[in-house]
């Protein structure tokens, strides 16, 4: 997902989206550790789409703050 589009997301759309990259990321490691998973670089990716998207609701909740 593009930065951008990220950044243009509501607090309730970012939630959503964390959610839903959570549970990919769990099957994901399920299919790992099974032997299943067929492009370990998804998890990698995964893992970093995460980390944005919680960056940016942190940076949401800091400008609410501040004003």
């Amino acid at each position: 997902m593009e930065l951008k589009k990220m950044r243009e997301m509501t607090d309730i759309e970012l939630n959503t989206e964390l959610s839903k990259m959570k549970k990919e990321l769990f099957n994901l490691r399920f299919q790992h550790a099974t032997g299943q998973l067929e492009n370990p670089v998804k998890m990698r990716e995964l893992k970093k789409d995460i980390a944005r998207v919680k960056t940016i609701i942190r940076e949401k909740e800091l400008a609410k703050v501040q004003g």
